[in-house]
This record gives C-alpha cells, structure tokens and sequence, in this order.
C-alpha cells in the first residue's frame, strides 16, 4: 500500500477543507477559467490559451513526447512569472490549493515547486473534474434538505426588491436572479454584463446554498425553469415550486412607476429596448410591435410600460402561478404601498409574520 501524498487534498476532505487556504488557485487556461471556477479562485495559468492550444496539437499530430518537451518548459517560464509576481512577499505560513483540469500534470508541478520554496501548498484531487462532479452530487442534496418560502407576485410588483430587504431582516434568501445576472423576462438582461455560463450559475447556486442553514426557510422567489438563458436545476426547481407562497401585491400605478425606476436603461438605449420587443413578435404581429415601437419614439413609457404588463406580462403570470406552484393560496398576499423603501420594508416584514410563513 502506498502512503498517502501529503501534498494532496482528497476529494473527500474538500467540503471541510476548502475555506482553510489563504487562496485558491486555478492553473488552467484564462478561457477554462472564465468558463466556470471554484467561488473565489485566482487565476494563475502555467499554459494560456494559445500556448494550450499549441501543445494540444503537438500531442496529437507529432507526439506525446514533443508536445511534453515544449509543455515543460512554457509551464515553468509561466510558474516563474507567477511566483515573481505574485508571491514574492507572502510568508512561510501562507497556504495555497492549486487545481487544473483534472488535478494532473499543470496542478502537481505548481504544487510542488511550491512545496519546495517551502510554502504548505496542497493539489486538488481530480482537479476541476473533481469539483464539478462535488457541485451536481450537492445541488441534488440541497434539494432534498431545504424549506423554501417563495414570494410570487405580477412583473414589477416588486419581488427582488422584497426579497432582497428580507435578507436584510436577518431570514436566509436565495436570489437566484442576482446569481444568473438577468431579471427573469424577456426584457431581463443586465446591460453590458453577460450572463455566466450555466455551469458557472451552478456553481454560484452551490456556493449560495453551502453558506445556508438547512435548519430553516429559504426565501426565494417564484421564477420560471429558466432565468435568462440559464437552467435551475430540475431537483432544487421541483423544491422550490412546492415552497409555501406568498403573493406580493401592487397597485399598476406603483408598477409601472418600479419597472421605469428598474429599467431606466432602457429610456436612455431605445434601440436595444425595440430588439427586445422585437422578440415578442410571433405572440403579437408586426402591427402591434410597430405600435409599441412608436410609443418609444414618443417618450410615451408609462403607457407602454402598462400596456406591456396588461396584455402581456399579467396574463402569463396568472396562468403560470397556478399551474406550476400547487401551493399557491391567493388569500396568503402582502399589499406593497407604493415604491418607497419604508414600503418595501414593511412589506418584508409583513411577508415574515405572515401566517404561511410560520406554518
């Protein structure tokens, strides 16, 4: 039997022992990196995505050997660079955990020059790989171990506003708009951010929930399967559609008035704000579009804003709450006042004391 490998972090003792190093560190490529990395890491890469590129082909085409030569000596000119860098002042006690792809060749020469400088660095066990396997097998057992309150309400009633003060109270929230960067409908896209990739959502999803008591509620809000582009996962969807609802009610006016204050981007781009609506062509015709369009080109917002909420974001709503959160009750509301921040903190509070809250 061999001895265990000092220098190795086993999958196993992850969980417990991630939050114990002083830094994470990615060695892959920028563009693995920017994929999806574990919460917090730095990147620094011993191959970018050229030099990675580049070995790859010499692998395949002329042969393993070749490609190892050229490897060899591009990984050590980037892990000196790094070390000069970056790692210069740290201390003795400083301790790091490096991973790659698959905890192999590119994780294991940083670790161990490392080790040798005399620093207590430690190589993720099956890399990457290894940590995204963690992800799926956690989110699947979160879904069975948490309690979710889910406040439903009518586009610009308000939700994430609500939802964000309630976190603030002190109750545990999961804001699953804020971790897919999009705010849900077809107009929902954050400007000048992309939305990560859906792997990357996972992982925030895993990161948000891990930091999270099992022991009580989880408030969230009602959303589709999809946020944006992104997917929430089928086992933690299913979860929170049987969460016990709360519905957080608004007048139109204070609506319309929220949605402006929300999406004032929009005001200021009326271009971006046309190819959005532009989507929603098949449902309404290029007539009605043509109308809306015009309604922008005459600063006419309001009228637009609540016309767009009666005719197509409120008849939707009505049939997807029903159908998709069994139970919803629609004497469990909280009335918002208007859209002033002492109303949306009552209305959280409210939303705490609620009967359906406690039950």
């Amino acid at each position: 039997m061999q001895p265990s490998n000092p220098h190795i972090l086993r999958s196993e003792q992850f969980l417990t022992e991630l939050d114990q190093f002083d830094i994470v560190i990615d060695v892959r490529s920028p563009a693995e990196y920017a994929l999806d990395h574990i919460p917090g890491a730095v990147n620094y890469p011993v191959l970018n995505n050229e030099e990675r590129a580049k070995i790859g082909t010499l692998y395949k085409q002329e042969s393993p050997f070749v490609a190892k030569k050229l490897g060899a000596a591009l990984v050590s000119k980037n892990i000196a660079a790094h070390i000069e860098n970056h790692l210069l002042e740290l201390p003795r006690e400083w301790r790091p955990l490096i991973y790659c792809w698959r905890g192999g060749e590119r994780s294991g020469a940083f670790t161990h020059i490392l080790n040798r400088i005399g620093w207590k660095a430690k190589q993720l066990e099956g890399g990457y790989q290894g940590f995204r396997r963690t992800v799926i097998d956690s989110l699947n057992q979160y879904a069975n171990q948490f309690s979710f309150q889910v406040i439903c309400g009518m586009t610009g009633s308000g939700k994430t506003r609500v939802l964000q003060e309630i976190g603030r109270l002190g109750a545990q929230i999961l804001d699953l708009e804020s971790l897919a960067i999009h705010r849900g409908s077809v107009l929902g896209n954050e400007p000048h951010i992309d939305q990560p990739s859906q792997k990357g959502f996972e992982t925030a999803l895993w990161n948000a929930l891990r930091s999270l008591d099992p022991a009580r509620p989880v408030f969230v809000e009602s959303e589709s399967k999809k946020v944006g582009g992104l997917h929430i996962p089928d086992a933690l969807m299913e979860k929170i559609r049987n969460g016990i609802c709360v519905e957080l009610r608004s007048s139109t006016q204070t609506r319309v008035s929220w949605l402006i204050r929300e999406y004032h981007h929009f005001l200021s781009d009326t271009n971006n704000f046309k190819r959005k609506l532009a989507l929603l062509t098949s449902h309404y015709g290029k007539v009605q579009i043509a109308k809306w369009n015009e309604a922008i080109d005459a600063g006419q917002f309001p009228q637009l804003v609540e016309e767009l909420l009666v005719k197509h974001y409120d008849p939707s709503y009505q049939s997807s709450i029903v159908r998709n959160f069994p139970q919803y009750k629609a004497e469990n509301f909280v009335q918002l006042g208007d859209d002033s921040d002492l109303a949306f903190s009552n209305a959280a509070k409210a939303i705490l004391n609620t009967k359906a809250c406690h039950s």
